[in-house]
């Protein structure tokens, strides 16, 4: 907002200080959510994103993360925009991690050209992981038998309601590494010769900020505001980018829309299962 009302200004009347516009990249990432969640992905993020990278007059776009990761695909998705956005308009990204940018949420991280982090923030993960549940044993105690039909004969692998096959986990296993083998390209072609050369750096280990710094996944400890007036000096001006809302102060998006009782059971249902899934991300690293 003060960007565009300077602009409006005579250019006499103008303002000198450098305005960096700053937006806000935190939650887990997931595809989805809706009137009972928000989850971070390219859906929920791109407009932030564009209208960061419109202020014309800014050398730079600040973008502040705090995320324990989740899913590859938004992760990379949403790196992608801001690289393809900070080329189209040329322009500097300063990534400032709060609590944690681990996993997915490293790899927005690296879309930075730099990357700030607190000396007790959480960085790395750089891994793969696949978790879920075997009911076999349960379902014979309580009496259910399970049917599954399917036209291919893996349709129904890693069934949590049949027993585990080895040639299933191996598949999967698989299918991880070449997730993974993106993952590490990715943080190679964009951390190059700043990383260490250190056994771990690609086993899924995470590290506070100030060990981060050693490994070469952070480049520098601070805090936006003080790292921002040190680049662009006292004048600098952080303009935070939000959502856009409605007359009613709500996201456009949900605007106009209906919910039924139908609608409202199974967003609740499904709420409550990305809730867990959520919480089971941040508290692998005590948050």
């Amino acid at each position: 907002m003060f960007g565009f009302l300077n602009r409006l200004l005579p250019k006499s009347w103008r303002s000198d200080a450098t305005v960096i516009p700053v937006i806000r990249l935190h939650g887990a990432i997931m595809s989805g959510g809706g009137a009972f969640r928000q989850n971070l992905s390219l859906a929920s993020s791109a407009a932030l994103i564009e209208k960061a990278f419109a202020y014309k007059d800014a050398p730079a776009v600040a973008i502040s993360i705090n995320s324990p990761g989740g899913s590859p695909v938004q992760s990379r998705l949403i790196y992608k925009r801001i690289r393809d956005l900070a080329r189209e308009k040329n322009k500097q990204v300063y990534v400032f991690v709060e609590d944690v940018a681990a996993s997915g949420g490293y790899m927005i991280a690296i879309a930075g050209d730099e990357i700030i982090a607190d000396p007790s923030s959480i960085v790395g993960s750089i891994g793969v992981i696949s978790a879920s549940f075997g009911f076999t044993e349960l379902i014979k105690k309580i009496g259910v038998e399970r049917r599954v039909h399917t036209a291919g004969g893996n349709k129904s692998v890693l069934d949590p309601f049949k027993p585990e096959k080895k040639e299933d986990v191996e598949r999967l296993k698989q299918l991880q590494l070449e997730v993974h083998q993106t993952f590490i390209d990715l943080v190679k072609e964009r951390r190059g010769a700043k990383l260490a050369d250190d056994p771990d750096l690609f086993t899924g280990q995470f590290w506070a900020g100030a060990a981060g710094q050693k490994l070469g996944l952070v480049d520098e400890l601070g805090d936006m505001r003080s790292f921002l007036r040190d680049r662009f000096g006292d004048k600098v001006k952080l303009a935070l980018v939000t959502p856009q809302r409605g007359f009613f102060g709500r996201r456009l998006g949900f605007m106009g829309s209906s919910i039924d009782a139908g609608d409202i059971a199974a967003n609740a249902a499904g709420g409550l299962a990305e809730i867990a899934e959520s919480r089971a991300l941040w508290a692998r690293f005590g948050l």
